[in-house]
């Protein structure tokens, strides 16, 4: 069982900056893929950016390509998403996930939220124009 807690979230101006965390409970974190997820208002729930188990390799989503770092320590059982350049249609609640099921790490098991098993109860993120 793995429990998620994220925070850092706020309310930014366009072109700002925000730091997430996620905080994960359990000694197992370094076996769990990690993802971000967000939703905005009358959206579904979309993929962000998800990182390896080592931290290796990372995975992000068009949108926030270049903007955007997925990180983690595994030290602290803790998974970062840095956003830069911050712009209003990024507004929205985000959650950090772990997949202990994605044996791969290719587009289509990372960005697939059915395979993720522990979910946060996410952070809002209001970006201003």
């Amino acid at each position: 069982q793995v429990q998620l807690v994220e925070s850092g979230g706020g309310l930014v101006q366009a072109g700002g900056s925000l730091r997430l965390s996620c905080a994960a409970s359990g000694r197992t974190f370094s076996s769990y893929v990690m993802g971000w997820f967000r939703q905005a208002p009358g959206k579904e729930r979309e993929f962000v950016a998800a990182i390896s188990w080592s931290g290796g390799s990372a995975f992000y989503a068009d949108s926030v390509k270049g903007r955007f770092t997925i990180s983690r320590d595994n030290a602290k059982n803790t998974v970062y998403l840095q956003m830069n350049s911050l712009k209003p249609e990024d507004t929205a609640v985000y959650y950090c996930a772990a997949s202990g099921r994605i044996e791969i790490m290719v587009v289509v098991t990372t960005t697939d939220l059915s395979l993720y098993d522990y979910w946060g109860q996410g952070t809002q993120v209001t970006v201003s124009s």
